[in-house]
């Protein structure tokens, strides 16, 4: 079975040691007879490193509530529409104090997280994936459905068309290694005998998404490209020398500093694969360019220069010196860092020497006006607290303040809504906000007098 998925492993040893486990729990129930709370329920820690590695997990003890075929039916669903959902099908006797933080905690991605419990269900998101009400109404929607597999494709199909911030966790692709070949090749020959046709599926949405992210770093990259030619020729037209009469350790130290600057943008933008890392390319070319401006102002005998964003109308122009309130085409007026050309011709009411780059759609437009994919490359320069104000109103920050944006482009540019800070299937341990998942099925965590899920405006009620 070389070459198979690491998910499609998991489902295919599941699949065949399933009896197996079933009769085993069947054994320890009889043993477990006379023994006030004994219990067979998989440990925590089991079901998080398994959807850690499947959005879809069946506990051994529900798998009558959906099969194996079902249930990567349903992974594949949700692999194809690469988001952050995962779900659980757990048995009915299964403990539920705390049970959607303790999962939380124990996966340790961010994400949607539902569970089916015996004949319940309910459901908790990390706000920055789903809002609590988009959650409470996703569980409202589903809720009489008897069938567990139709409740949850109806779930799952909900909650993809809801649009979830961020991406499916890296894992579910690169996980999956060190499992035993004679067992997958066991595994195999049951699959083929059942017929594998079953388990084939094309990922049209994922290979449309990369293709996309691919397209966009082309584009990046020739904006990125004009900014490192840009600044290596800066570096030529310093025509320092480190032995020069008057250089000190400081001014060498600068001189340095630009030069590592330099090379490193190179290597960063040669080795990027995604848009998002294009934001490292920009933030080194940014700190090689401040560097010479210190290294220009010791050489001249001048106070050294304040740490500035770069001018808002191209970054090449060097670190600004003043902000200056701006109003663009069509926007409201906002306060832009400018450098000290362009606060002239600002002052002489003529337009700024403004960056202009390739659109989709063809002709030249300013970055923030030129679509999405400069994103990163804006993020880079001016950082996430700045970057909002600067782009109020404009075609590229209406769209930063989109989940959607933040799943394709990457995110944490600073208070763009939802978007902020987040990329949904990133890990965090057990740095989340535990209030997300807090609340509903009855008595400890599910169903019944919780946020909802049970005795709300939604859910009903278990």
């Amino acid at each position: 079975m070389k070459g198979v998925p690491g998910r499609r492993r998991l489902f295919l040893l599941r699949l065949l040691i399933a009896p197996l486990a079933a009769a085993a729990l069947a054994i320890l129930a009889v043993l477990s007879v006379g023994a006030p709370g004994a219990h067979a329920a998989t440990g925590l820690s089991t079901v998080a490193e398994a959807l850690r590695e499947s959005p879809v997990y069946v506990d051994p003890a529900a798998s009558d509530l959906l099969s194996s075929a079902d249930a990567e039916a349903l992974a594949d669903k949700i692999e194809d529409a690469d988001e952050p959902v995962f779900v659980a099908v757990l048995p009915a006797g299964y403990p539920t104090q705390d049970l959607f933080r303790n999962l939380r905690t124990e996966t340790g991605v961010t994400g949607l997280y539902a569970v089916r419990l015996g004949d319940r269900f309910d459901a908790r998101a990390d706000s920055s994936v789903l809002s609590r009400q988009a959650v409470s109404n996703l569980v409202a929607a589903v809720q009489g459905a008897g069938d567990p597999k139709a409740q949850l494709n109806d779930f799952v199909d909900d909650a993809l068309r809801s649009n979830p911030g961020g991406t499916a966790p890296s894992s579910w692709s690169d996980g999956g290694q060190g499992v035993d070949t004679g067992a997958l090749a066991v595994a195999g020959a049951v699959v083929v005998a059942g017929g594998a046709g079953a388990y084939v599926l094309v990922r049209r949405s994922r290979r449309k998404k990369e293709e996309e992210r691919r397209e966009a770093l082309s584009r990046l990259a020739v904006v990125v490209d004009e900014d490192i030619t840009a600044f290596g020729e800066e570096l030529d037209r310093l025509d320092f020398h480190p032995a020069e009469a008057g250089a000190d350790d400081a001014m060498r130290a600068d001189y340095e500093r630009a030069l590592d600057a330099y090379e490193k943008a190179k290597s960063l933008m040669a080795a990027a694969t995604r848009p998002e890392e294009v934001r490292a390319v920009t933030q080194t070319l940014e700190d090689g360019r401040f560097s010479l401006a210190q290294l220009a102002a010791r050489r001249e005998r001048r106070p050294l220069p304040e740490r500035r964003a770069p001018c808002f109308f191209d970054p090449r122009h060097g670190p600004s010196v003043a902000d200056v309130l701006w109003t663009p085409g069509v926007g409201t007026e906002r306060e832009v860092p400018v450098c000290a050309a362009d606060q002239a011709r600002l002052a002489d009411g003529q337009d700024p020497m403004i960056r202009e780059v390739d659109t989709v759609s063809g002709g030249r437009r300013p970055y923030w006006d030129a679509g999405p994919a400069y994103g990163p490359w804006a993020g880079g320069y001016y950082g996430g607290g700045l970057l909002p104000g600067l782009l109020v109103g404009t075609m590229l920050g209406s769209m930063m303040a989109t989940p959607s944006y933040a799943a394709m482009y990457g995110a944490g540019y600073g208070d763009f809504g939802a978007a902020s800070g987040y990329g949904g299937g990133d890990v965090s341990g057990a740095g989340f906000d535990s209030d997300d998942f807090t609340g509903g099925f009855g008595g400890g965590d599910f169903g019944g007098g919780g946020d909802f899920g049970g005795g709300g405006d939604f859910g009903g009620g278990f």
